[in-house]
């Protein structure tokens, strides 16, 4: 097969970042403006916790479920069907998420959003990974996610800016279905044609999970991008409560931390691909990457972290260290052949995001709940049982940096 001519700033590149902008913007959106929206429609300071907890939940359900059938359909109707279908879904639930007006409907419209949110990314990177040559997919796969993640901050400035929660969800809405006319002229992926020319099975999940092997990968690449949402989901998200146990502060703001956080997640992932470049290794770039996260939650949880402007710089660095999402993705497309290639690579990240419920679970659930530990003591734990499983998959994990993507999985 000849080998694509696209540049890391081609259409293809600059569409699936815009897509995965909107995307971000979006899926944080919610944690953004949570308080107020919360009461808008109907919660109360004493339901807020339980309320607010309910429709997170029913997003992540709509992320781990949407992973499975964009993945499937990423790899049975193409890349671009997916980038299409996926769009118009979350557009048009964000946008009448700006209309809801009880609890249950704003879990409804945020399970929907969920369900088109997941096929953004694997379909992007998929399409991205096998439109460019190998010696490109690094870095381009990076722009992606780098330009992808600012979404956070411009969630977060939107939300500043207008005051108005619903107004920002509209706005979500509406940029989403303007992505939808950059994307008409943006080609389909050559190794997709060629599978599906030849009649190759694609698109099965199950080839996933019925093969020891292809199990065996499937998992690690999973267990890999753990760390990401266990900072952004239990450190960041809740950095108010924990600058409070800490240090007695009722002054931070978590939508601020969310702000910093992505903020320099973006600029790592845009690092991370040149990083892996430099490197020639994949692999060697992600542990990098862990190192600096492992300093990053010591500085979390130590004396240093006595403030409101530390806890902010200190989000900062977390999110600069947990930026190599790009990476994470670009591996799992990387392990898998043309035909189970985008299944693998939307499925896989929102399974680690539909792993934050069960971080949570332990985080809360069991160590303070059950066990009664401490806000902090339950943190740290945490943080060292993932950080664990995380360098276990890792260390098992296959270098992809040199590996020819134009295969099929039999």
């Amino acid at each position: 097969m000849t080998e694509k001519k696209y540049g890391i700033f081609s259409l293809p590149v600059i569409v699936a970042a815009l897509g995965y902008f909107v995307d971000i913007y979006d899926l944080l959106l919610f944690t953004i403006v949570k308080k107020s929206s919360m009461l808008g429609v109907g919660a109360t300071d004493a339901t807020m916790l339980v309320d607010s907890t309910r429709v997170i939940n029913w997003q992540m359900t709509g992320l781990l479920l949407g992973g499975i059938l964009w993945g499937v359909l990423g790899d049975k109707k193409g890349r671009l069907s997916v980038l299409f279908g996926s769009i118009l879904l979350y557009s048009t639930a964000n946008f009448i998420t700006g209309f809801v007006q009880t609890v249950n409907q704003y879990a409804a419209c945020r399970f929907v959003g969920g369900l088109g949110l997941a096929g953004e990314l694997g379909a992007g990177i998929t399409l991205v990974s096998e439109l460019l040559p190998k010696n490109k997919r690094g870095i381009g796969t990076s722009l992606v996610a780098g330009i992808g993640l600012s979404g956070a901050v411009a969630a977060y400035f939107t939300y500043q800016l207008t005051s108005d929660w619903r107004l920002c969800y509209k706005i979500g809405g509406v940029l989403g279905i303007g992505l939808l006319l950059l994307r008409v002229s943006v080609a389909e992926s050559g190794m997709f044609k060629e599978v599906k020319e030849a009649g190759v099975r694609r698109g099965n999940f199950w080839m996933l999970l019925n093969n020891p092997q292809r199990l065996r990968k499937y998992v690690f690449a999973i267990l890999i991008g753990l760390p990401t949402w266990y900072v952004i989901g239990i450190l960041v998200n809740q950095s108010d409560r924990f600058g409070k146990a800490m240090f007695g502060s009722s002054t931070i703001d978590s939508g601020r931390s969310i702000m910093f956080a992505y903020a320099a997640i973006a600029l790592g992932d845009m690092i991370v691909g040149l990083v892996s470049q430099w490197f020639k290794s994949r692999k060697k770039a992600l542990l990098l990457y862990y190192s600096m996260t492992i300093v990053g939650l010591i500085l979390f949880f130590s004396t240093y972290n006595q403030s409101d402007t530390s806890m902010y710089g200190i989000c900062a660095l977390l999110g600069f260290s947990t930026g190599f999402w790009a990476i994470f993705v670009t591996m799992g497309a990387e392990q898998f052949g043309t035909n189970l290639r985008a299944t693998a690579a939307t499925t896989i990240p929102n399974m680690v995001r539909g792993a934050l419920p069960l971080i949570n679970m332990m985080f809360l659930d069991l160590f303070q709940k059950s066990w009664g530990w401490s806000l902090i003591q339950s943190g740290i734990i945490t943080g060292i049982v993932v950080m664990a499983i995380t360098l276990v998959a890792f260390y098992f994990t296959e270098e992809t940096f040199h590996k020819d993507l134009n295969y099929t999985e039999s």
